[in-house]
């Protein structure tokens, strides 16, 4: 968890979905809220989203792939993630554990090491999302106001 100055560091999983095309007021509302964000797509989510704008918001690249063994690990530790909007795909392949994608692997990997992750499948997703972590951040961050 973040402990020190570190902006607590939220993970956004996007899939295949038309609700991944709003995700940039997702990552705005996060962001304001003091978040770190970063973004990780599904391949298929890749065709719904804005990358570019994702990757403005951010300040960094929308990750949808493996990295390479040399390449660096370039993704922070994540305190959170949000799985928004959550395909039927994407659930099942991270319940049954077949880590064919890099979200699906990463979800895996997240809920092994106990990070609270929120899956939206629906309308409404962001403001739900934004205020479960507003509650998850309040220990990581040692604040109880946000």
């Amino acid at each position: 968890m973040s402990s020190g100055n570190r902006a607590a560091v939220l993970y956004v999983v996007l899939c295949a979905a038309p609700a991944a095309s709003t995700a940039g007021e997702f990552v705005r509302l996060a962001r304001d809220a003091g978040w770190l964000v970063r973004v990780i797509s599904t391949p298929l989510g890749e065709r719904f989203i804005k990358a570019d704008e994702l990757a403005r918001l951010t300040g960094d690249r929308v990750r949808s792939e493996f990295r390479m063994p040399d390449d660096a690990d370039e993704l922070p530790t994540a305190d959170a993630a949000v799985v928004a909007p959550a395909t039927f795909n994407t659930v099942n392949k991270w319940a049954a554990g077949i880590a064919d994608t890099f979200a699906a692997a990463l979800l895996s990997e997240l809920t092994g090491l106990g990070v609270p992750i929120v899956v939206e499948t629906g309308a409404g997703l962001e403001r739900r999302a934004l205020a479960y972590l507003t509650a998850v951040k309040a220990p990581i961050s040692g604040s109880d106001s946000h």
